[in-house]
């Protein structure tokens, strides 16, 4: 009898998998605003009800409150960076969030903001795996390296240094949030979907041996390929004892499909491909903390954006077209 699939669909992760949504409002280390918009706009594309759908146990905590953004320039006695003050309280703000959540037993999903908040939540996940001795992994989704420092930055603007921060390299009120530095290892972290790096930041990606699948790297290997590299270290490690980390910025995704980030570089991935990134992450079953940054409503179209970041999202939860074993029977 030839095989008949069952098309319905099934979480991938555990039926009640405690996430906590937690809403981070600023564009504070952004060049353009509108940012701060992006929780209530993935809120409006129905996250919450749609991860609920897939069997998780979601609590939406709300929003946290932190400094305005009140533009400031670039400021010469912290690091020639833009809004230092007020980018350090949101990240330490976003590392208690972050910290507490994971101490309760519940996954974080951060809900950006911009791209500079990651050290805030990294540095959150970083402490946390020091502390139960989990082994941390970093899955850095982005059109940019996000690997300039103070020195090299060429706008000041902190969302582009957040992993130089994490890696050690910048100010101590940013390099230190976890309570030691650096907060993630080379061997910790690799970065999918890059092609837009500056000349500065290429150098830091060798000297520091960043793990890097770059555009080109796709177009050579497929994405199917590009994952099975990037999640490989991970291969025999014990779920239990491993924390996968997703920093998934929307302008890793091609701006065809995605125009509301205020960070747009043409030429990356399409629907299929960024789908099939989220279901390979999926597949692995190490998933256990989650951010999504750089989210702009004011340069959407309908919400075009944050309903297609909600569609990929439900995929890195389990929603498939068939039925397929959890990673549990496969580890």
């Amino acid at each position: 009898m030839p095989f008949q699939p069952d098309l319905t669909s099934a979480p991938v992760h555990a039926p009640a998998t405690p996430i906590s949504l937690i809403g981070v409002p600023t564009d504070i280390g952004a060049g353009r605003l509108g940012a701060a918009m992006g929780p209530d706009a993935l809120r409006v594309a129905q996250l919450g009800p749609a991860l609920s759908e897939l069997g998780c146990d979601v609590h939406d905590l709300g929003n946290l409150a932190g400094p305005a953004n009140q533009r400031k320039p670039r400021d010469a006695e912290h690091g020639d960076l833009r809004n230092f003050g007020e980018a350090v309280a949101w990240n330490q703000a976003v590392h208690d969030a972050v910290h507490g959540q994971l101490a309760a037993g519940r996954m974080p999903l951060m809900l950006g903001g911009d791209h500079s908040l990651a050290v805030g939540s990294i540095s959150a996940v970083a402490r946390h795996c020091r502390d139960t001795g989990k082994r941390l992994f970093v899955l850095w989704l982005d059109a940019h390296a996000d690997f300039n420092t103070p020195d090299t930055s060429p706008s000041g603007n902190i969302h582009g240094i957040p992993v130089a921060c994490l890696s050690g390299l910048g100010p101590r009120e940013l390099t230190h949030l976890a309570g030691f530095a650096p907060a993630l290892g080379p061997q910790s972290l690799c970065q999918i979907g890059l092609r837009s790096v500056d000349a500065q930041e290429k150098h830091l990606i060798k000297t520091h041996n960043i793990d890097v699948f770059d555009m080109r790297a796709i177009d050579e290997l497929g994405m199917r390929e590009t994952m099975l590299r990037a999640l490989a270290p991970l291969a025999g490690c014990d779920p239990s004892q491993t924390h996968l980390h997703l920093s998934f910025d929307v302008d890793f995704l091609d701006p065809e499909i995605a125009p509301g980030t205020g960070t747009t570089v043409r030429g990356g991935p399409n629907y299929r491909e960024a789908q099939l990134c989220m279901e390979m992450i999926a597949d692995c079953g190490r998933l256990a903390s989650l951010d999504i940054v750089e989210l702009n409503p004011a340069l959407d179209v309908r919400n075009k954006t944050a309903l297609l970041a909600v569609d990929l999202v439900e995929s890195l939860f389990g929603k498939s077209t068939l039925m397929r074993v959890p990673p549990a029977a496969t580890a």
